[in-house]
């Protein structure tokens, strides 16, 4: 597995929004994204053999980062790829200067916790009722590690 890593730009949206609303209980929009690139946010796609398999949007105030979404695509799942974006990403918030990433989690996703706990973040708080779901709202678990 070879991964690459670009800026996303406006002619991604439509590939990730469709990959969003297949993948997430309460997707981000194509506009949500759009906001993102228009604030300045770093968005990332991560590319495999030239195509895509992976988009993530990092923040970034004062010495914080806070990521807020990181996906990889069903089909590309599993083998690694997610891994590899995270330490895309946490290196783009060292380029940066922060020197803490946080990001939330649903407690319901739990290989997402997996990576996340493999990759050093630790378990910080807790915001009651923070996810719509099909069943009422879900909390997020607020995880913390260097970047």
């Amino acid at each position: 597995m070879s991964l690459s890593y670009r800026p996303m730009d406006a002619s991604d949206l439509p590939w990730v929004a469709a990959h969003e609303r297949a993948l997430h209980q309460s997707p981000w929009s194509e506009g949500n994204f759009r906001d993102s690139l228009e604030a300045g946010y770093s968005c990332w796609i991560a590319e495999e053999n030239g195509a895509p398999v992976g988009y993530g949007v990092l923040m970034a105030v004062m010495d914080e980062a806070h990521l807020l979404n990181i996906t990889v695509i069903a089909q590309a799942q599993g083998g690694g790829r997610g891994r590899g974006l995270l330490n895309h990403i946490r290196q783009v918030a060292r380029q940066w200067g922060a020197s803490q990433l946080f990001l939330e989690v649903r407690p319901s996703n739990g290989p997402a916790q997996a990576l996340y706990r493999q990759a050093g973040f630790e378990l910080i708080g807790r915001r009651k009722g923070y996810y719509p779901g099909p069943n009422g709202r879900e909390d997020a678990l607020v995880m913390r590690a260097a970047p």
